[in-house]
Protein backbone atom coordinates (compact mmCIF):
# COMPACT_ATOMS: atom_id res chain seq x y z
CA UNK A 1 0.00 0.00 0.00
CA UNK A 2 1.51 3.35 -0.60
CA UNK A 3 0.55 6.22 1.89
CA UNK A 4 1.43 9.64 1.22
CA UNK A 5 1.41 11.40 4.19
CA UNK A 6 4.01 14.47 3.70
CA UNK A 7 1.69 17.28 2.97
CA UNK A 8 3.30 20.05 4.59
CA UNK A 9 6.25 19.22 2.16
CA UNK A 10 4.18 19.69 -0.91
CA UNK A 11 0.74 18.73 -2.07
CA UNK A 12 -0.49 17.06 -5.15
CA UNK A 13 -1.89 19.32 -7.96
CA UNK A 14 -6.00 19.43 -8.10
CA UNK A 15 -7.82 18.50 -11.13
CA UNK A 16 -9.31 21.96 -10.40
CA UNK A 17 -5.67 23.38 -10.39
CA UNK A 18 -4.27 21.43 -13.31
CA UNK A 19 -7.70 22.03 -15.51
CA UNK A 20 -7.12 25.95 -15.32
CA UNK A 21 -3.54 25.75 -15.75
CA UNK A 22 -3.92 23.85 -19.07
CA UNK A 23 -7.19 26.53 -19.84
CA UNK A 24 -4.32 29.51 -19.62
CA UNK A 25 -1.42 27.95 -21.35
CA UNK A 26 -3.92 27.29 -24.53
CA UNK A 27 -5.73 30.74 -24.03
CA UNK A 28 -4.17 33.16 -22.34
CA UNK A 29 -0.81 32.99 -23.76
CA UNK A 30 -0.37 36.62 -24.05
CA UNK A 31 2.39 38.86 -21.96
CA UNK A 32 0.31 40.72 -19.67
CA UNK A 33 2.18 43.73 -19.91
CA UNK A 34 1.60 43.93 -23.81
CA UNK A 35 -1.13 46.05 -25.19
CA UNK A 36 -2.32 44.29 -27.94
CA UNK A 37 -5.47 41.70 -27.77
CA UNK A 38 -3.74 38.96 -26.35
CA UNK A 39 -1.75 40.59 -23.74
CA UNK A 40 -5.00 42.17 -22.30
CA UNK A 41 -7.14 38.97 -22.22
CA UNK A 42 -4.14 37.82 -20.09
CA UNK A 43 -3.99 40.97 -18.10
CA UNK A 44 -8.16 40.21 -17.26
CA UNK A 45 -7.34 36.32 -16.50
CA UNK A 46 -4.37 38.24 -14.36
CA UNK A 47 -7.07 40.62 -12.88
CA UNK A 48 -9.43 37.65 -11.59
CA UNK A 49 -6.65 35.86 -9.96
CA UNK A 50 -5.71 38.44 -7.94
CA UNK A 51 -9.37 39.39 -6.91
CA UNK A 52 -10.24 35.50 -6.13
CA UNK A 53 -6.85 35.74 -3.84
CA UNK A 54 -7.84 38.86 -1.96
CA UNK A 55 -11.35 37.66 -1.34
CA UNK A 56 -10.00 34.16 0.04
CA UNK A 57 -7.69 36.42 2.94
CA UNK A 58 -10.75 39.21 2.95
CA UNK A 59 -8.10 41.54 1.47
CA UNK A 60 -9.45 45.29 1.21
CA UNK A 61 -8.46 45.36 -2.38
CA UNK A 62 -7.36 43.22 -4.84
CA UNK A 63 -3.77 45.66 -5.66
CA UNK A 64 -2.76 44.38 -2.06
CA UNK A 65 -2.03 40.94 -3.72
CA UNK A 66 1.49 40.95 -5.82
CA UNK A 67 2.40 37.50 -6.83
CA UNK A 68 6.09 35.98 -6.13
CA UNK A 69 7.51 32.86 -6.75
CA UNK A 70 6.58 30.75 -3.54
CA UNK A 71 6.65 31.95 0.37
CA UNK A 72 10.05 32.32 0.56
CA UNK A 73 10.43 35.11 -1.66
CA UNK A 74 7.40 36.61 0.01
CA UNK A 75 9.19 36.31 3.39
CA UNK A 76 12.05 37.68 2.61
CA UNK A 77 10.40 40.84 0.51
CA UNK A 78 8.18 41.49 3.82
CA UNK A 79 10.48 41.71 6.23
CA UNK A 80 13.54 43.24 4.24
CA UNK A 81 10.57 46.00 3.19
CA UNK A 82 9.35 46.61 6.98
CA UNK A 83 12.99 46.71 8.02
CA UNK A 84 14.30 49.03 5.84
CA UNK A 85 11.30 51.24 5.46
CA UNK A 86 11.11 51.93 9.10
CA UNK A 87 14.85 52.40 9.59
CA UNK A 88 15.36 55.74 8.73
CA UNK A 89 12.42 56.73 11.73
CA UNK A 90 15.07 54.40 13.98
CA UNK A 91 13.14 51.70 14.34
CA UNK A 92 15.27 49.14 13.84
CA UNK A 93 13.91 46.34 16.41
CA UNK A 94 12.63 43.22 15.03
CA UNK A 95 10.48 40.75 16.54
CA UNK A 96 10.14 36.62 15.25
CA UNK A 97 9.74 33.37 16.99
CA UNK A 98 12.81 31.03 17.37
CA UNK A 99 11.14 27.97 15.69
CA UNK A 100 10.20 30.20 12.39
CA UNK A 101 11.11 28.85 8.50
CA UNK A 102 14.00 29.75 8.25
CA UNK A 103 12.86 31.49 5.39
CA UNK A 104 12.17 34.22 8.37
CA UNK A 105 15.55 33.78 10.52
CA UNK A 106 17.73 33.38 7.32
CA UNK A 107 16.53 37.17 6.55
CA UNK A 108 16.79 38.05 10.06
CA UNK A 109 19.93 37.12 10.67
CA UNK A 110 21.00 38.97 7.07
CA UNK A 111 19.54 42.20 8.47
CA UNK A 112 21.10 41.79 11.75
CA UNK A 113 24.65 41.89 9.90
CA UNK A 114 22.70 45.06 8.29
CA UNK A 115 22.74 47.02 12.28
CA UNK A 116 19.32 45.62 13.21
CA UNK A 117 18.54 44.03 16.46
CA UNK A 118 16.48 41.00 16.67
CA UNK A 119 14.55 39.91 19.83
CA UNK A 120 13.96 36.10 19.25
CA UNK A 121 11.05 34.65 20.98
CA UNK A 122 10.75 31.15 23.01
CA UNK A 123 7.48 29.20 22.63
CA UNK A 124 5.64 27.44 25.31
CA UNK A 125 6.00 23.77 25.74
CA UNK A 126 2.93 23.13 23.12
CA UNK A 127 4.78 25.21 20.06
CA UNK A 128 2.65 28.24 20.93
CA UNK A 129 3.75 31.88 22.32
CA UNK A 130 2.81 33.55 24.65
CA UNK A 131 1.09 36.96 23.74
CA UNK A 132 1.98 38.72 26.45
CA UNK A 133 5.71 37.64 25.62
CA UNK A 134 4.99 39.63 22.35
CA UNK A 135 3.48 42.42 23.76
CA UNK A 136 6.28 42.81 26.58
CA UNK A 137 8.98 42.83 23.72
CA UNK A 138 7.55 45.38 21.97
CA UNK A 139 9.39 48.77 22.19
CA UNK A 140 9.35 52.42 20.86
CA UNK A 141 11.73 51.37 18.33
CA UNK A 142 10.04 47.77 17.50
CA UNK A 143 9.25 48.09 13.18
CA UNK A 144 8.08 44.73 12.88
CA UNK A 145 6.71 41.29 14.47
CA UNK A 146 6.39 38.11 12.22
CA UNK A 147 5.07 35.17 14.16
CA UNK A 148 4.09 32.35 11.57
CA UNK A 149 0.51 31.18 11.36
CA UNK A 150 0.76 27.57 11.69
CA UNK A 151 4.31 25.82 12.09
CA UNK A 152 5.21 23.44 9.51
CA UNK A 153 6.72 21.12 11.09
CA UNK A 154 4.85 20.30 14.56
CA UNK A 155 1.22 22.24 13.54
CA UNK A 156 1.04 24.40 16.58
CA UNK A 157 -1.70 27.23 15.15
CA UNK A 158 -0.17 30.84 16.90
CA UNK A 159 -2.79 33.20 18.37
CA UNK A 160 -2.92 35.16 15.64
CA UNK A 161 -5.77 37.79 15.95
CA UNK A 162 -4.41 38.34 19.28
CA UNK A 163 -0.89 39.22 18.51
CA UNK A 164 -2.31 41.60 15.63
CA UNK A 165 -4.56 43.41 17.74
CA UNK A 166 -1.57 43.98 20.63
CA UNK A 167 0.40 45.17 17.05
CA UNK A 168 -2.07 47.92 15.62
CA UNK A 169 -2.07 49.12 19.04
CA UNK A 170 1.41 49.82 19.83
CA UNK A 171 1.12 50.65 16.19
CA UNK A 172 3.90 48.37 15.15
CA UNK A 173 3.87 46.15 11.95
CA UNK A 174 3.14 42.74 12.00
CA UNK A 175 3.35 39.80 9.29
CA UNK A 176 2.85 36.29 9.18
CA UNK A 177 4.17 32.89 7.04
CA UNK A 178 0.77 31.60 6.28
CA UNK A 179 2.31 28.87 3.78
CA UNK A 180 0.91 26.44 5.98
CA UNK A 181 -2.27 27.83 6.74
CA UNK A 182 -4.05 29.27 3.74
CA UNK A 183 -7.00 27.24 2.24
CA UNK A 184 -6.51 24.97 5.55
CA UNK A 185 -7.36 27.08 8.30
CA UNK A 186 -9.40 30.33 8.08
CA UNK A 187 -7.94 33.69 7.23
CA UNK A 188 -9.39 37.25 7.62
CA UNK A 189 -5.96 39.69 7.19
CA UNK A 190 -8.14 42.72 8.13
CA UNK A 191 -10.34 40.84 10.92
CA UNK A 192 -6.83 39.86 12.44
CA UNK A 193 -4.77 43.25 11.76
CA UNK A 194 -2.33 41.26 9.44
CA UNK A 195 -0.52 43.79 7.89
CA UNK A 196 1.58 41.64 5.12
CA UNK A 197 0.95 37.63 4.98
CA UNK A 198 3.06 35.13 3.23
CA UNK A 199 1.51 31.91 1.16
CA UNK A 200 2.73 29.28 -1.31
CA UNK A 201 0.70 27.85 -3.90
CA UNK A 202 2.11 24.32 -3.94
CA UNK A 203 1.06 24.18 0.00
CA UNK A 204 -2.47 23.86 -0.90
CA UNK A 205 -2.82 21.48 -4.26
CA UNK A 206 -1.88 24.76 -6.15
CA UNK A 207 1.46 24.86 -8.96
CA UNK A 208 5.05 24.45 -7.70
CA UNK A 209 7.05 27.76 -7.66
CA UNK A 210 4.28 30.22 -7.60
CA UNK A 211 3.52 32.24 -4.52
CA UNK A 212 1.57 35.61 -2.95
CA UNK A 213 2.99 38.53 -0.77
CA UNK A 214 -0.38 40.34 0.65
CA UNK A 215 0.64 44.03 1.59
CA UNK A 216 -1.91 46.00 3.07
CA UNK A 217 -1.98 49.47 1.06
CA UNK A 218 -0.19 51.88 2.49
CA UNK A 219 2.93 49.78 3.28
CA UNK A 220 5.85 50.44 1.05
CA UNK A 221 7.73 47.35 -0.30
CA UNK A 222 10.94 46.86 -0.93
CA UNK A 223 11.98 45.19 -4.26
CA UNK A 224 13.69 41.35 -4.03
CA UNK A 225 14.33 40.85 -7.72
CA UNK A 226 14.55 44.23 -10.31
CA UNK A 227 14.44 44.52 -13.53
CA UNK A 228 10.87 45.13 -14.58
CA UNK A 229 7.71 47.08 -13.78
CA UNK A 230 5.88 44.21 -13.33
CA UNK A 231 3.78 43.97 -9.86
CA UNK A 232 2.97 47.36 -10.03
CA UNK A 233 7.11 47.86 -9.93
CA UNK A 234 7.48 45.65 -7.24
CA UNK A 235 8.58 42.39 -8.73
CA UNK A 236 10.13 42.40 -11.71
CA UNK A 237 9.74 39.07 -13.83
CA UNK A 238 7.64 37.91 -16.90
CA UNK A 239 4.12 37.23 -14.99
CA UNK A 240 3.37 33.36 -14.78
CA UNK A 241 -0.25 33.62 -15.17
CA UNK A 242 -1.22 29.87 -15.98
CA UNK A 243 0.59 29.21 -12.38
CA UNK A 244 -1.26 32.19 -11.22
CA UNK A 245 -4.85 31.32 -12.23
CA UNK A 246 -4.07 28.08 -11.45
CA UNK A 247 -2.82 28.39 -7.64
CA UNK A 248 -6.06 30.99 -7.51
CA UNK A 249 -8.25 28.13 -8.13
CA UNK A 250 -6.80 25.80 -5.68
CA UNK A 251 -7.36 28.04 -2.95
CA UNK A 252 -10.57 29.39 -3.89
CA UNK A 253 -11.36 25.31 -3.98
CA UNK A 254 -9.45 24.97 -0.70
CA UNK A 255 -11.48 27.64 0.93
CA UNK A 256 -15.04 26.71 -0.25
CA UNK A 257 -14.64 23.21 1.03
CA UNK A 258 -12.87 23.89 3.99
CA UNK A 259 -15.00 23.24 7.15
CA UNK A 260 -15.91 19.86 5.19
CA UNK A 261 -11.86 19.27 4.28
CA UNK A 262 -10.90 20.30 8.09
CA UNK A 263 -13.93 18.01 9.47
CA UNK A 264 -12.31 14.83 7.30
CA UNK A 265 -8.64 15.35 8.04
CA UNK A 266 -8.77 16.00 11.46
CA UNK A 267 -10.56 12.95 11.81
CA UNK A 268 -7.64 11.11 9.77
CA UNK A 269 -4.87 13.34 12.41
CA UNK A 270 -6.86 12.39 15.61
CA UNK A 271 -6.94 8.50 14.57
CA UNK A 272 -3.59 8.75 14.04
CA UNK A 273 -2.35 9.87 17.02
CA UNK A 274 -4.36 7.52 19.31
CA UNK A 275 -3.29 4.61 17.51
CA UNK A 276 0.49 6.34 18.53
CA UNK A 277 0.26 7.40 21.71
CA UNK A 278 0.39 3.40 23.14
CA UNK A 279 4.15 3.32 21.97
CA UNK A 280 6.39 3.46 24.88
CA UNK A 281 8.53 6.57 25.53
CA UNK A 282 6.73 8.33 22.54
CA UNK A 283 5.12 12.12 22.58
CA UNK A 284 2.60 14.08 20.37
CA UNK A 285 5.05 17.36 19.72
CA UNK A 286 2.80 20.53 19.65
CA UNK A 287 -0.48 21.78 21.20
CA UNK A 288 -2.67 18.41 20.54
CA UNK A 289 -5.89 20.97 19.54
CA UNK A 290 -4.57 24.50 18.73
CA UNK A 291 -2.84 22.67 15.69
CA UNK A 292 -3.38 21.89 11.52
CA UNK A 293 -5.94 19.36 11.06
CA UNK A 294 -3.65 17.16 9.34
CA UNK A 295 -0.52 17.34 11.31
CA UNK A 296 0.83 14.94 13.76
CA UNK A 297 4.96 14.95 14.67
CA UNK A 298 5.55 12.34 17.12
CA UNK A 299 9.21 11.65 18.89
CA UNK A 300 10.13 7.87 19.44
CA UNK A 301 12.98 7.91 22.17
CA UNK A 302 15.53 5.40 21.57
CA UNK A 303 15.60 5.70 17.74
CA UNK A 304 16.61 8.23 14.79
CA UNK A 305 13.87 9.73 12.93
CA UNK A 306 15.59 8.92 9.67
CA UNK A 307 16.25 5.62 10.07
CA UNK A 308 12.31 4.94 10.46
CA UNK A 309 11.60 7.56 7.44
CA UNK A 310 13.53 5.47 5.35
CA UNK A 311 12.56 1.89 6.35
CA UNK A 312 8.74 3.49 6.43
CA UNK A 313 9.40 3.99 2.70
CA UNK A 314 10.34 0.52 2.27
CA UNK A 315 6.27 -0.32 3.08
CA UNK A 316 5.02 2.52 1.06
CA UNK A 317 4.54 5.25 3.45
CA UNK A 318 6.19 8.83 2.86
CA UNK A 319 6.41 11.11 5.21
CA UNK A 320 9.02 13.52 6.98
CA UNK A 321 11.57 13.91 9.59
CA UNK A 322 11.03 17.09 10.19
CA UNK A 323 10.77 20.48 7.30
CA UNK A 324 11.91 19.45 3.55
CA UNK A 325 13.69 22.34 3.67
CA UNK A 326 15.96 21.35 5.80
CA UNK A 327 16.35 17.66 5.11
CA UNK A 328 19.58 16.52 4.59
CA UNK A 329 20.71 18.13 7.55
CA UNK A 330 21.84 15.81 10.17
CA UNK A 331 21.15 18.07 13.07
CA UNK A 332 17.87 17.95 15.24
CA UNK A 333 14.73 20.23 14.34
CA UNK A 334 15.28 23.89 15.39
CA UNK A 335 11.46 23.77 15.76
CA UNK A 336 11.40 21.07 18.15
CA UNK A 337 14.27 22.01 20.39
CA UNK A 338 13.60 25.44 20.37
CA UNK A 339 10.04 24.44 22.27
CA UNK A 340 11.99 22.90 24.60
CA UNK A 341 11.99 19.00 23.24
CA UNK A 342 15.32 17.55 24.32
CA UNK A 343 17.44 16.45 21.57
CA UNK A 344 17.79 13.17 22.02
CA UNK A 345 13.72 12.78 21.11
CA UNK A 346 14.07 15.41 18.49
CA UNK A 347 16.64 12.81 16.59
CA UNK A 348 13.59 10.59 17.03
CA UNK A 349 10.70 12.65 15.62
CA UNK A 350 8.38 11.93 12.73
CA UNK A 351 6.00 14.69 10.93
CA UNK A 352 2.96 12.94 9.30
CA UNK A 353 0.97 15.53 6.96
CA UNK A 354 -2.44 14.27 6.07
CA UNK A 355 -4.90 15.43 3.28
CA UNK A 356 -8.30 14.56 2.35
CA UNK A 357 -7.07 11.94 -0.27
CA UNK A 358 -5.75 9.84 2.71
CA UNK A 359 -8.42 7.28 4.35
CA UNK A 360 -8.93 5.24 7.36
CA UNK A 361 -7.39 2.22 6.28
CA UNK A 362 -4.27 3.92 5.11
CA UNK A 363 -4.26 5.29 8.87
CA UNK A 364 -4.47 2.37 10.48
CA UNK A 365 -1.78 0.70 8.06
CA UNK A 366 0.59 3.54 9.25
CA UNK A 367 -0.29 2.93 12.94
CA UNK A 368 0.61 -1.17 12.28
CA UNK A 369 4.09 -0.22 10.61
CA UNK A 370 5.32 2.35 12.83
CA UNK A 371 4.80 -0.12 15.46
CA UNK A 372 6.61 -2.65 14.00
CA UNK A 373 9.48 -0.35 12.70
CA UNK A 374 9.95 1.36 16.05
CA UNK A 375 10.27 -1.81 18.33
CA UNK A 376 12.73 -3.24 15.61
CA UNK A 377 14.67 -0.42 15.92
CA UNK A 378 14.63 -0.54 19.48
CA UNK A 379 15.70 -3.67 19.41
CA UNK A 380 19.13 -3.85 18.12
CA UNK A 381 19.70 -0.06 19.68
CA UNK A 382 22.74 -0.15 21.98
CA UNK A 383 21.43 3.32 23.70
CA UNK A 384 17.96 1.36 24.10
CA UNK A 385 19.21 -0.91 25.79
CA UNK A 386 21.81 1.65 28.00
CA UNK A 387 17.88 3.48 28.44
CA UNK A 388 16.09 -0.07 29.25
CA UNK A 389 19.14 -1.18 31.51
CA UNK A 390 19.13 2.08 33.74
CA UNK A 391 22.51 3.11 32.07
CA UNK A 392 20.64 6.15 30.91
CA UNK A 393 17.55 8.25 32.25
CA UNK A 394 14.61 8.68 29.50
CA UNK A 395 13.94 12.05 28.71
CA UNK A 396 10.20 10.96 27.39
CA UNK A 397 8.29 9.61 30.23
CA UNK A 398 6.45 5.86 29.42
Amino acid sequence: MKVYADNAATTYMSKTARDKLIECIDEFNGNPNSLHSDGQRTQEELDRARAIVAGCINAAKPNEIYFTSGGSEADNQALLSAARGLAGKGKKHLITLNIEHHAILHTMAKLEKEGFEVTYLKPQANGIVDVKDVEDAIREDTALVSIMFANNEMGAIQPIPEIGKVCKAKGVLFHTDAVQAAAHVPIDVQAMNIDMLSMSGHKFHGPKGVGVLYARNGIRLVNVIEGGAQERGKRAGTVNVPGIASMAAALKEGCDNMEENKSKVRALRDRLIKGLSDIPYSQLNGDPVKRLPGNVNYSFEGVEGESLLLHLDMYGIECSSGSACTSESLEPSHVLTGMGVPVEAAHGSLRFSLDIDNTEEQIDYVIEKVHAVVERYRSMSPYWEDLMTGKRQHCIAE
